[in-house]
């Protein structure tokens, strides 16, 4: 049966209803739809066809749609945000299908062609990129390409010698129809003229009139406007654009009280250190190139079931315990541990914090000590057992004995809105951030109800989740609006653990979960940090800072402390329970000190937009079982594209050597990146060295000398 190449005129097109190009509002299903400036004429749906699931030409499985749109996808202003569809049709006409961009006020920003993915599959996909912040949209278009069918169509049957003359006539009236439509461009309309004009030409042989419709110029002007019928649209998708520092930031973690703490041999005391003398550490923070400035709780800690050194249970007269457990005789979580000073003092930590480029996320950790005066005051917040007692925290085996954990049940509009008055006092204080310790111990509906309380006001308010828990409820946490979280990273170390767990957080969860990789953390010194000696904190590092936008850093890793409490995976002499001042300085003059690397790599991140989005990263195969590879890509605004590709060597004892093969499609490579050989330069980032690389490449890593490669892909070579 003969194809269809419906040519309408314009003054059919002229005839459609008033109103019919306006938005869709969202949430609304749009069914057919007319486009006016971009496509061609539609046919209204009839009574038939009303309330039916599926559109003329149907969409389904859309992304990113996080549970059928019940939660807004995440995005971040400028990032690539990576749209997807299954679009197809019935018989063997061709289609298109369009990505259009809404921002928060319903005005479309951006509309791409979708191509598709994999050929066959009708899985299309596009991106695009937001760049204010708010509550924007998108929606997918699917229409009838007319230009692609006739294409298609005309050259079989022109090079067979069937239906010549009619084939080349609907060509002609095709294009004179995309000629006509009234946002065409005056230029590229006149090349559709001039190109049906030619197709029409009976002089010409067969094989001339139909190159002229097929050319190179005629090509260009379809691929930027295509001529479009049967124009169906999705319902208005959410997607929530956050600050940049919501997806994109490097942490540094350090306790205040520990920096300018001072120790008496004569009297055999501690003096702690304060915000005044905490400021001091700052510069060094910034010298590295973080942005955040992560602060455990400065709450007064309780002395009921102190923790003494090493997590035991009997603390001595200057034990300082651990600040996650709040509330003491001064106060609770709206109060300053006398011992770091007062507000004047941590509004200038903040102030100083500012001056230098970063921000200050402070510790939000909802439990109690026995000391709190919530415990008095609201015992209702509490558990009580059927002893009477409130019960402590417990992960069964373990205890702990020196804090109570809060009851969402008993009181949940008097706790939540206790909480929200403590979250807005700190952030009158200049805190944006807040990293929430355990969040996922803690009904998801609350969460849900404070983060959108604060950014309803306040909309640049960063929430990161601290859970190591299981993946449902880490993914819940990110859909009721944690706009990060802490990482089973940490804990990924072979080839296919990273490889799995990189392709996983890039292309499956981001949606609604933006990892942030922690390196370490006080509570987490893994054993291959124990172990793996100096190289292995730069393998690390190199991961984190490259595989995701997110990273961040416990202080002493700069120092490659390694050394574990007998049994635990956690440091000896933890810091959460005793002063643990540190020479910075003399270790990087005595070369003791990962500073400078972690400096060269926060500096990477800071220089290459492709290490800033979460969704571009593809995998390369590599020959080694030890050697991970990956690229990252992204086109910028002004046309220039960055490439970065990575390559580490995961074993920290020896060299690993093998070949790694590259998709050269992911690198969007131009005739002018290649030089005579059909090659193109590396730089590497970390080394300064250089190299042509091409589809398989061999590379040799000696973690003695240096573990990983960052190369950025020379355009123009």
């Amino acid at each position: 049966m003969a194809n269809v190449y419906r040519v309408t005129t314009p003054a059919a097109a002229a005839s459609r209803p008033a109103g019919q190009d306006k938005p869709v509002p969202a949430g609304q299903h749009a069914g057919t739809v007319p486009t006016g400036a971009h496509g061609g004429p539609t046919r209204a749906p009839g009574a038939v066809t009303q309330g039916l699931r599926f559109d003329r030409i149907p969409v389904t499985e859309v992304a990113p749609v996080v549970d059928g749109g019940a939660f807004a996808a995440k995005a971040i202003p400028g990032e690539d945000l990576q749209v997807g569809a299954t679009v197809f049709r019935e018989g063997h006409d061709r289609l298109g299908a369009t990505a259009v961009l809404y921002d928060p006020d319903g005005i479309e920003v951006q509309r791409s062609r979708m191509v598709e993915h994999v050929p066959g599959t009708d899985r299309y996909t596009t991106t695009l990129r937001p760049q204010g912040l708010g509550a924007w949209s998108f929606t997918i278009e699917s229409w009838a390409d007319l230009y692609g069918t006739w294409e298609h169509d005309a050259t079989i049957k022109v090079a067979a010698g069937v239906d010549v003359d009619l084939m080349l006539d609907e060509g002609a009236a095709l294009l004179e129809r995309g000629a006509q439509e009234s946002d065409r461009d005056a230029e590229d309309a006149r090349t559709l003229r001039t190109a049906a004009a030619r197709i029409g030409d009976t002089t010409l042989p067969a094989g001339e009139r139909l190159a002229a419709g097929i050319s190179p110029q005629v090509h260009a002007v379809i691929d930027r406007r295509p001529i479009r019928e049967l124009v169906s649209a999705t319902r208005h998708w959410p997607v929530t654009v956050e600050r940049e520092r919501a997806g994109r930031a490097s942490w540094y973690e350090f306790f205040p009280r520990s920096e300018g703490a001072s120790w008496d041999p004569a009297t055999g005391q501690w003096t702690s250190g304060t915000f005044r003398t905490a400021i001091e550490r700052l510069d060094a923070v910034a010298a590295m190139e973080f942005d955040v400035v992560y602060l455990p709780p400065i709450h007064p800690i309780g002395r009921t079931n102190r923790k003494g050194p090493n997590n035991t249970l009997v603390a001595g007269p200057g034990d300082p315990g651990s600040p996650w457990a709040i509330g003491a005789a001064e106060g609770g979580h709206d109060t300053i541990h006398p011992d770091l000073g007062g507000f004047e003092d941590f509004d200038a930590f903040v102030a100083r914090t500012r001056e230098l480029g970063m921000e200050v996320a402070l510790d939000l950790a909802l439990q109690c000590t026995p000391d709190h005066p919530w415990v008095t005051e609201h015992p209702e917040w509490f558990t009580t057992r059927i002893d009477g007692s409130i019960a402590f925290a417990e992960n069964p085996p373990k205890k702990y004995q020196d804090i109570y954990p809060l009851n969402f049940d008993n009181d949940p509009e008097g706790l939540s809105n206790e909480v929200l008055r403590i979250v807005r006092l700190w952030m009158d204080h200049g805190v944006r951030t807040f990293r929430v310790d355990n969040p996922h111990t803690k009904p998801l509906w609350f969460w849900e109800w404070l983060i959108g309380q604060v950014n309803a006001t306040d909309p640049d308010v960063v929430f990161l989740a601290e859970a190591f828990t299981r993946p449902p409820m880490m993914h819940g946490l990110g859909k009721a609006g944690f706009q990060q979280s802490y990482s089973y990273f940490t804990w990924r170390n072979t080839k296919e653990e990273i490889l799995d767990y990189f392709t996983e957080v890039s292309h499956e969860t981001p949606a609604f979960y933006r990892p942030n990789f922690f390196v370490n953390t006080p509570d987490i010194l893994t054993p291959y940090l124990q172990y793996s000696g100096p190289a292995g904190f730069k393998i690390r590092a190199v991961l984190a800072a490259t595989g995701s936008p997110l990273w961040g850093v416990y202080s002493g890793y700069e120092l490659y402390e390694h050394v574990a409490r007998p049994g635990a995976e956690e440091y000896i002499d933890n810091e959460k329970f005793e002063y643990r001042p540190r020479d910075y300085a003399a270790a990087e003059a005595e070369g003791r000190s990962l500073a400078p690397y972690i400096t060269r790599l926060n500096a990477i991140r800071r220089a290459h937009p492709a290490l800033g989005d979460l969704q571009n990263l593809t995998v390369a195969s590599t020959t080694d079982d030890h050697t991970v590879a990956y690229v990252k890509h992204k086109a910028n605004p002004d046309g220039t594209k960055d490439t970065i590709i990575v390559v580490v060597n995961l074993d920290s004892h020896a060299a690993r050597e093998g070949l790694v093969t590259l998709d050269l499609d992911a690198l969007e490579l131009d005739p002018a990146d290649l030089d005579e050989n059909g090659r193109f330069w590396v730089d590497d980032l970390l080394s300064g060295s250089s190299w042509t690389w091409g589809r398989e490449n061999y590379v040799r890593l000696d973690p003695w000398l240096e573990p990983a490669h960052i190369f950025h892909v020379r355009r123009g070579a």
